[in-house]
């Protein structure tokens, strides 16, 4: 069974936007600060940056706050262990939570799509998340798996307010629309095929693989083991039947085209209310070790704001990069600017003049994260 969603007033109003109403990009604020480590000062350092980004209260303040990590990588083939930090650090998930409750939310949901689609509190542990400290956070927290239906008895239908870039509407795990706000936390890096994940790119994750992995079949597969690659990725597959499928079959059947109009889809469906970027430990060359020539990079940074375009516009200039880029330049080598899609459509501003930064300015800021992603795939996640 399929819920349909009814889409809030920011959502009729980025409809109306993409429909020719003369979209103005939101003027946002992204602020920015030093933070050397993950140890006990996280917490009052991640109080100053989203005080200096607006604060919690308008996202938190009675509501139920969606939490999105960043768990990227099929855990059974990338097992998680000590060294290349491209995952959420367990320490800004528990320092989050609490700032989260502490600005009245009610409930924290926090969500990931990982293998295997279980709600099985050992399979978030495994992470190094401290799941005891988190429970205890300040509020009620719970925890699911949105790789299939979870706890949900049924998928829920969103339509793109614009009408979407590769399909009309998705359908996903009840989570990302029974929530009050929703908030993402996810790392500073490169993308093989999209060139920077931050913020925007986290929102690819929300798919199920029980409707949109290689191995859902024509009916879906609630305990899915392959990743998107045959139906978003490649586009060789549809997605099952019931499921919304694509607007422009003849579109290129090529992943530098459509891994970043499906993420602009998912990021107008479900708009991120607060984004939180980890660059204090990270990688370059790549979004995982499936990437060959990736390398450990410690930029010490923190990023957060409201709008999601412009808080990873602001980190791609951060990264040293041409927010504005065009493919086939770094680091947009391989697909297109998500950025500059995602603007086209009113979804914020991929412009710094047009963005105000708080905090550590730019100049102070900026950190050389080379060419982009130039090596090889040796995998996919």
């Amino acid at each position: 069974m399929i819920r349909d969603f009814q889409p809030t007033r920011r959502q009729v109003l980025f409809a109306g936007a993409a429909a020719g109403l003369a979209p103005t990009p939101p003027v946002s604020r992204v602020a920015i600060a030093r933070a050397r480590n993950y140890d006990a000062g996280i917490y009052d350092t991640l109080k100053a940056l989203v005080d200096k980004a607006g604060g919690l209260g308008a996202v938190a303040k009675g509501k139920t706050v969606a939490l999105k990590l960043n768990l990227t990588g099929n855990p059974e083939r990338f097992p998680v262990k000590a060294g290349l930090p491209y995952r959420t650090d367990p320490s800004t998930v528990l320092a989050l939570c609490q700032l989260l409750a502490k600005a009245g939310a009610r409930r924290i949901r926090i969500l990931e799509s990982f293998f295997p689609a279980r709600q099985d509190m050992a399979l978030w542990a495994r992470y190094g998340l401290d799941i005891r400290a988190i429970d205890n956070c300040g509020t009620q927290v719970e925890w699911e798996n949105t790789n299939n239906l979870g706890r949900g008895t049924q998928y829920t239908h969103l339509k793109v307010p614009f009408g979407g870039y590769v399909f009309p509407a998705y359908h996903l795990n009840h989570s990302y629309a029974d929530c009050d706000s929703y908030v993402s936390l996810s790392k500073l890096k490169n993308h093989w095929l999209a060139g920077i994940t931050m913020t925007m790119k986290n929102n690819f994750g929300l798919t199920p693989c029980s409707l949109y992995g290689s191995d859902a079949g024509a009916s879906g597969n609630e305990d899915p083991k392959q990743e998107r690659g045959a139906v978003g990725h490649n586009g060789t597959r549809t997605p099952p039947q019931g499921v919304p499928q694509e607007l422009k079959p003849e579109s290129p059947r090529e992943p530098g085209y459509r891994v970043p109009r499906i993420v602009v889809d998912l990021c107008a469906i479900r708009p991120v209310d607060f984004s939180v970027v980890d660059g204090i430990d990270t990688i370059r060359g790549g979004e995982g070790e499936w990437n060959s020539g990736v390398e450990r990079i410690s930029p010490g940074l923190l990023l957060a704001g409201r709008n999601q375009v412009c808080v990873d516009t602001v980190c791609a200039a951060v990264m040293s990069y041409d927010p504005r880029g065009v493919r086939g330049t770094g680091p947009f080598i391989r697909g297109d600017n998500t950025l500059l899609l995602a603007e086209a459509v009113g979804l914020g501003s991929a412009d710094l003049s047009k963005i105000e930064i708080a905090g550590l300015q730019m100049k102070d800021a900026r950190m050389d994260f080379g060419p982009g992603p130039t090596g090889k795939r040796i995998g996919t996640a």
